[in-house]
């Protein structure tokens, strides 16, 4: 599949993203365009305004589908990952926040949200991310509704180890750097920890995940990077390896 021709969606309904959203029911279950585009703009899919129109057209003049379908077919062939569509939109940011892009995926699709981008490298990192995502969700043959807290976690931080691995640390997203490791170290044994095995679905899962409830702000990202680097520093895996590996073997 690959990158998807986004552009005609855009071309002819930039105004109305709800439209575009048809496109999608058969993969959410058939559910209605509008509460499609209200979960994907949740994520940064973009809202039809003046800025988000020039946003759109620099993605076409930077080329961006080209260049993200030549990601997919590097890392697709690298990591001999799972064939799926790509679909790229422009990236709306929420009021206050700093970040131009971000994604999210699915076992059997991916979305892309960009903003102005110049720095091929930022775009790559942004790509790995999210399909490292894909290929560990194929490689650990579990239902997304069988993830626990660990898995949760253990996924972020590998996929942020492998930006590092291929872009460089520079490329790593904001939240990898937000505590010191001795903080994460104590915040993973006094108040993670023991809340490791709860379900996605539970409450709690996302409190602990992006530090909800008056938790440090992305905190259960923050320790997965840290227990995967660490990991990472003292017995080091292959990229494949680390698709597959079970998420307690990171803390046991």
């Amino acid at each position: 599949m690959g990158v998807v021709d986004t552009e005609k969606w855009l071309d002819e309904h930039f105004s109305d993203p709800v439209t575009i959203c048809h496109n999608f029911k058969k993969d959410f279950d058939d559910d209605k365009p509008q509460n499609i585009y209200q979960y994907l703009s949740s994520f940064g899919m973009y809202k039809p305004t003046r800025r988000t129109k020039l946003i759109y057209e620099q993605l076409k003049a930077g080329k961006i589908w080209g260049k993200i379908d030549r990601l997919f077919n590097k890392y697709k062939k690298r990591w001999n990952g799972p064939d799926i569509p790509v679909y790229i939109f422009p990236f709306q940011a929420s009021w206050g926040e700093k970040e131009n892009k971000s994604g999210v995926s699915f076992p059997n699709q991916l979305f892309l949200f960009i903003g102005d981008i110049k720095d091929d490298k930022e775009l790559e990192a942004l790509f790995i991310h999210e399909y490292h995502h894909v290929c560990r969700i194929h490689a650990q043959k579990k239902s997304i509704e069988e993830y626990t807290l660990l898995d949760s976690i253990i996924m972020e931080g590998l996929a942020e180890l492998a930006v590092r691995e291929n872009c460089g640390e520079t490329y790593n997203a904001t939240w990898c750097h937000l505590y010191e490791p001795e903080e994460m170290k104590k915040y993973w044994e006094e108040k993670v920890k023991e809340h490791m095995n709860i379900k996605k679905t539970e409450k709690k899962h996302d409190e602990l995940l992006y530090g909800f409830a008056r938790n440090p702000s992305m905190i259960g990202y923050c320790i997965g990077y840290y227990l995967v680097t660490t990991f990472h520093a003292k017995r080091k895996l292959s990229e494949q390896q680390y698709f597959t590996v079970k998420s307690n073997y990171f803390v046991s």
